[in-house]
């Protein structure tokens, strides 16, 4: 289907290392495949999508390829009877900025079986707000929760705590119930993090992490974005029956610990990948933000509203972690 032919600015990747991502122009028609047209109103900055750009991550599966894991705008044409024109949809992961050309562009080409109408209780706009990041904070949430994560268990440590799915994770939990302890290297952050609802906030160094394989159960649980050797140590602190939603590696991928706390105390380590998630469950956790889970504080997990011909330089600031939560990108 490539009825549509449109001149359009996008943020497209290249394998060349000394070119990495450039702002160009191109045509509906050198869009990947797909059956669904889809002019795009905003997108978002993800850590992902970040290390794509700038070309300090392996993460797109061909070149070029437009960037962009997140998206939402409206329908220009379908071939799938589900979508009208000039409907409102979004797509998040499924490949999208991975495998076929993303949402940082004023337009894209999906497959359908990845559209999704857009959810009533909220905004395209703040759709993108929560875009990847927020997904995989209410993913991880729901996670622990189907294991039988529940507030009496104790504090929720979040690791990452100022970035999009630390800002996220905090917000949610403390709308939920939840006490929570924000994990963060920067004393600017700490007002912030208060604002969206921590209990605690604290560096790894005030945690005073032990060595042992099983430490003082302090903790109810652990959404942890970082890795290495601040997850292996945090474990041996999660009391009887908690849950560790496994998110990133901005530390290490490498886990240097023992089973001990799984065996004797029941602890569960789970993994989150936002990427993949099946698309029935995607459409649940999407939809329930303001009917079963509480919608998030937008203006205050937004960072910054930029215009899409402004995006070259957030890419590594991104990554060298001088933003707060969520870069929000309005292709309009």
């Amino acid at each position: 289907m490539r009825s549509q032919k449109v001149s359009f600015l996008a943020c497209r990747v290249f394998k060349e290392a000394d070119i990495k991502h450039q702002l160009v122009q191109m045509e509906t028609d050198e869009l990947s495949a797909g059956d669904t047209l889809i002019k795009v109103d905003y997108s978002s900055i993800n850590y992902k999508d970040a290390l794509a750009a700038s070309g300090r991550g392996a993460i797109l599966k061909s070149f070029p390829l437009n960037a962009g894991i997140d998206l939402a705008g409206t329908v220009v044409e379908s071939s799938n009877q589900k979508f009208s024109v000039g409907e409102d949809v979004l797509v998040n992961g499924c490949g999208l900025g991975e495998s076929f050309d993303g949402g940082l562009a004023q337009y894209a080409r999906v497959d359908s079986r990845f559209v999704m109408k857009q959810p009533e209780h909220y905004s395209g706009r703040e759709s993108m707000i929560i875009g990847t990041a927020g997904f995989t904070a209410a993913l991880a949430i729901h996670r622990m929760e189907v294991n039988g994560q529940t507030p009496d268990k104790g504090p929720i440590v979040v690791t990452g705590a100022s970035g999009g799915v630390g800002s996220f994770a905090i917000n949610l939990l403390s709308k939920k119930g939840y006490d929570t302890i924000a994990i963060t290297s920067q004393q600017s952050m700490h007002d912030y993090l208060k604002d969206l609802g921590a209990t605690e906030v604290k560096t790894l160094s005030e945690m005073e992490l032990s060595d042992k394989p099983m430490a003082k159960g302090l903790y109810g649980g652990l959404i942890d974005n970082i890795g290495g050797e601040t997850l292996s140590k945090l474990m041996a602190n999660i009391d009887l029956w908690g849950n560790i939603a496994c998110i990133g590696l901005a530390q290490s991928p490498t886990l240097n610990a023992t089973v001990i706390p799984l065996i004797l105390r029941g602890v569960s380590l789970l993994g989150v990948s936002s990427t993949n998630c099946p698309m029935e469950l995607r459409k649940k956790l999407w939809n329930q933000f303001g009917k079963e889970s509480p919608l998030p504080d937008f203006e205050k997990i937004l960072s910054k509203e930029i215009a899409l011909k402004e995006v070259s330089p957030y890419f590594d600031e991104l990554i060298d972690n001088k933003h707060r939560g969520r870069l929000l990108v309005n292709c309009q």
